[in-house]
């Protein structure tokens, strides 16, 4: 459950309140994996069709904990690995140059498998369509669906999550903040708004004589 805890976002930045903590992280993570089971029916005697592919950097992260709760909850471990989308990114020319990740696809390949792409933060859809391409070079699953921590809207792309830890209402001004242990050293989710500025004097103009007050009564 979100609370207003500040987050310490660093020295001269905008305070960012906190969305999710620890415990809300992992109880999210643990009704996804329990969405993913339901709705592709995963566990003993059907678990040859699932692969769970992480977007890097977080998303490869929020994979394996799919997994292993996945492998806790059913007895049986789906397959996992992560799949980078750099190079079908269609904003490679702007700003500075992205660091390359191995994909790492599962020993079986997705040929006529059910893919789950899993990655932190779901915005404008670029990113998941930009995966979907690097997905069709890796082989042609049967399904692909999309688990996201969080939903921040601003859509691009026609593109929707099949499973949704928050949805969260932005302003694209603000920014989402995935902080997760193995990554950050620590779990949780922050909200960063930014500073308001404040209103600049208008050079040269006259100042407008207030107006004279007067009771409600007396306007007729």
């Amino acid at each position: 459950m979100a609370n207003d805890r500040r987050g310490d976002v660093g020295e001269g930045q905008p305070p960012a309140r906190e969305l999710l903590s620890s415990a809300d992280v992992a109880r999210t993570i643990a009704r996804i994996a329990h969405q993913i089971i339901e709705k592709t029916a995963f566990g003993p005697g059907n678990t040859a069709d699932l692969v769970l592919l992480g977007i890097p950097t977080r998303g490869a992260v929020l994979a394996r904990r799919l997994a292993a709760a996945i492998t806790e909850f059913t007895g049986v471990a789906p397959a996992v690995g992560s799949i980078d989308a750099t190079l079908y990114r269609d904003d490679l020319r702007r700003g500075p140059a992205r660091a390359l990740v191995d994909t790492a696809v599962p020993e079986g390949g997705i040929d006529g498998k059910l893919v789950v792409l899993v990655d932190d933060v779901l915005m404008s859809g670029r990113t998941t369509r930009a995966a979907l391409d690097a997905l069709s070079d890796e082989g042609r699953p049967r399904a692909v669906q999309l688990a996201v921590l969080v939903d921040r809207g601003h859509r691009e792309l026609p593109i929707r999550a099949d499973y949704v830890g928050k949805n969260v209402p932005t302003s694209r001004a603000e920014k989402i903040l995935v902080r997760l242990t193995e990554s950050d050293d620590r779990d949780g989710v922050l909200i960063e708004r930014p500073e308001a500025k404040p209103a600049e004097p208008t050079v040269g103009a006259a100042a407008k004589p207030a107006e004279p007050t007067v009771d409600r009564e007396e306007r007729g």
